[in-house]
């Protein structure tokens, strides 16, 4: 099933954690749909910035939101989809 990948990542989550995970965990933090799973994530992650991505997790935030915590795999950095974004 072929997928638009921004109808699964709604947009960068900007913060003060968020931007420091990148440089700390290589991880890249996003909004996502609420109906994804953590395998739709990856899959649309991997092909909106051509990256491999070792693990997904998830949390619904207080406003409802699904929130997405992106770590890439070691060879892959965060940093670079971050400036690629604008986040940094």
């Amino acid at each position: 099933m072929v997928v638009d990948p921004w109808k699964i990542l709604l947009y960068p989550h900007m913060s003060e954690k968020s931007v420091s995970l990148v440089e700390k965990e290589n991880k890249i933090v996003f909004i996502v749909d609420r109906k994804a799973n953590k395998k739709q994530i990856k899959e649309a992650f991997e092909k909106a910035f051509n990256v491999k991505v070792e693990k997904v997790n998830t949390e619904i935030t207080m406003k409802g939101e699904k929130k997405a915590y992106i770590k890439l795999k070691p060879e892959y950095k965060a940093i670079d989809v971050a400036v690629k974004l604008g986040m940094v």
